[in-house]
């Protein structure tokens, strides 16, 4: 091989490993912000209804520093290698779209979609060469979601709120019968939407359970 193609190579390798370095490096960061958010969620299943509001407050400003890291990721990649690098900050990212799709869901009781994660993440269009939300990355984020909230179910009739199961069962069967209708082709996205029916079962069961017992505040007929 030509000395000079040999320089070549090195350089690139070098270059590889040097990006690959300072990636790294944004990505720990990332991981950290992400495991101090799902920590703090993870209070929900102690804490009561009327004490969620607080704890939401609390968890928002670490969600928005997600910003900072998103930023750093994105001025570092270089033009048209998302796809190159994207599988090291797969799961911080799927992390940070659970965080912030749960927060809205417990603030307001509705779905958070894929542009608004994008825009609290401080993703920009401009970026979609180097750094973005895929669709895969954020219907691993919204399955998390239905995974906690089939334990929130649950643990909410423990807390004496016997109402928020019957909540969560509405949005996540509406949820589920969106995901129903999407061609789902990536095996490990599949496996995990099919999982999806044993937390339909276990919140069903729940709200079947607070619905016998006559717990529930019964349905409020239409004006």
């Amino acid at each position: 091989m030509d000395p000079q193609d040999l320089d070549l190579i090195n350089g690139l390798l070098d270059s590889d490993a040097d990006l690959r370095e300072r990636i790294k490096e944004h990505v720990i960061d990332f991981d950290k912000r992400t495991r101090t958010m799902v920590g703090m969620l993870n209070k929900v299943h102690s804490t009561a209804s009327a004490e969620i509001p607080t704890l939401l407050d609390s968890v928002r400003p670490v969600l928005h520093s997600c910003q900072d890291t998103t930023a750093a990721l994105a001025a570092i990649i270089p033009p048209n290698q998302f796809w190159r690098w994207k599988d090291m900050w797969n799961n911080s990212l799927r992390a940070s779209v659970f965080s912030a799709v749960l927060i809205e869901f417990l603030a307001n009781g509705t779905l958070l979609s894929l542009a608004s994660v994008s825009e609290q993440l401080g993703i920009k269009e401009e970026w979609s060469d180097r750094f973005v939300l895929s669709v895969e990355d954020y219907l691993h984020g919204l399955i998390s979601m239905i995974n906690e909230l089939s334990r929130l179910a649950v643990n909410a009739v423990t807390l004496g709120d016997y109402d928020a199961p019957i909540r969560i069962s509405i949005f996540v069967k509406e949820l589920f019968a969106g995901f129903s209708m999407l061609n789902l082709k990536n095996d490990i996205l599949r496996r995990r939407f099919d999982s999806l029916k044993y937390d339909i079962k276990k919140i069903e069961e729940v709200v079947y359970d607070v619905s016998l017992r006559k717990l529930a505040s019964p349905p409020t007929k239409p004006a």
